[in-house]
Parts: structure tokens; sequence; C-alpha cells
């Protein structure tokens, strides 16, 4: 059964039901999510509650973590602080409950699956896969064929091959039966990657593949120049930066 494998949503629920529409039309009936519901935007009960209802599985991501006061944010930057502060200020209890109940990381033994937000080497530290350096590291944090994850919101494929080659992928890729894979499935609601369109991937049995989804970027934005949200997170929505 293929699955849709998505991510840091963040508050962006125009994004994320776009891909959710998406999903429905090619006949995908499983939905893991990575973690990141939260964050940035404007809708965050909205997609707490929607993500809720429709996944098998949900991982808490680091800015899930600092809405509920568990992960620090005096790392984040001035704009995500604010946006974490507003964000804080409008959850509902029940849904802030939720995301404290979440893993950060999940194996998945039968189907040969690592889930993760960040990283698979101490994925509580929220550090970042961006260059074939880290992810080279990272191959030796978990034992499954496969690592799906987040957080750096720029979709990729990286295989490693039984003579220990890494091989970047941007957009698909078909299994190797030898093979090893880290699986970046970009941002559903805050893509960085100068493509604005939303992000996610599927996964089946035989490969995966990054898909790209319009939605309206404009009401997103409208919805948080009206809440107050900083400019910068508002401008970058339409930059995919």
């Amino acid at each position: 059964m293929p699955s849709a494998v998505i991510s840091d949503v963040h508050s962006n629920i125009e994004a994320l039901g776009a891909v959710l529409e998406d999903v429905r039309r090619r006949g995908i009936g499983r939905i893991l999510f990575l973690g990141d519901a939260v964050g940035y935007g404007p809708s965050p009960n909205e997609c707490v509650e929607l993500l809720k209802e429709v996944c098998e599985v949900m991982l808490a991501g680091n800015h899930d973590r600092a809405v509920t006061g568990d992960t620090p944010i005096e790392y984040f930057n001035e704009n995500a602080r604010a946006a974490v502060l507003w964000t804080r200020g409008r959850m509902s209890p029940e849904n802030i409950a939720l995301l404290r109940s979440l893993d950060i990381i999940k194996i998945l033994e039968p189907e040969g699956l690592c889930l993760v937000h960040s990283t698979p080497r101490r994925p509580e530290a929220w550090h970042y896969i961006i260059t074939l350096a880290d992810a080279e590291v990272n191959f030796r944090y978990f034992e499954q064929k496969v690592c799906l994850l987040g957080h750096s919101h720029t979709p990729f494929i990286v295989e490693k091959t039984p003579a220990g080659e890494l091989v970047l992928h941007r957009e698909r890729v078909r299994f190797s039966v030898s093979s090893r894979y880290i699986i970046n499935a970009g941002s559903v609601g805050q893509p960085r990657d100068r493509d604005p369109r939303a992000a996610y991937a599927v996964l089946t049995p035989d490969g995966a593949e990054i898909v790209r989804v319009d939605y309206d970027i404009g009401e997103t934005q409208r919805k948080m120049r009206e809440a107050g949200l900083p400019a910068f997170l508002i401008e970058r929505l339409g930059e995919g930066v």
C-alpha cells in the first residue's frame, strides 16, 4: 500500500488541505506525519485537529515541542520565537496535550522504516541533514532500509549503495534491493527550496517520489497579516525560502 509522507505543516491549513486533496485524488489511504504541525502560520488548532483525524502516525517536531514548552526557544530566531509565542496563546489545551504526547522518532520494523523529524542521530537535538556528509553520518544511526524525515524544509532522497557510494536523487527513486535510503519529504506549509508549492513524498514498496502541490498562498498570507505575525514569515511563503 502506498503511503503519503508529510512534514512541517506549520499551521498552514490551505497547504495542508491542498496536499490532502492530492493524496485522496491519488487513492492513497495511509498518511505518515513527521512533525511540526504548528509554528509560523495562522491556523494551528485547525491543522492539529485535521492531522489527528487523517494520520496513521504523528510525530512531534521542534516547533511542536517549543509550543508545548518542552523545548527551549532561545535558539529560535526572532521571527520563529514570535510565532511560537503567538501560537501558545491560541492553542486549545487538548491540542497542546496531543502535541506533548507525540514521539519524536518511531520505528516501523516490519516495513523497514525509521521515522523521525530531525535526524536518527540524537533526534532530540534537532540537528539537520543538509549535506551528503551529514547523511553519511546519519546512515550509521538507523538499521532500517529507509529513514523518513523533514525539518530542513528541503526535499531530497539520498541512496547509499552497497559499495558505500552516496547518490542524490532530487525527485524520485526506484529502490534497489541492497541500497538504503534517507528521504526528506520537504515541507507542506513552508517550503525553502525556492519552490513555494507544498511538498510531500509518496512512498511505495518499490520507491519514492517527491510531489509538489499548488495552494492558495495569498489566503494564508492574508490570515497571517490579520493575525499580526512577522512580515518576514509572510513574505517568504511566496518565494519558497
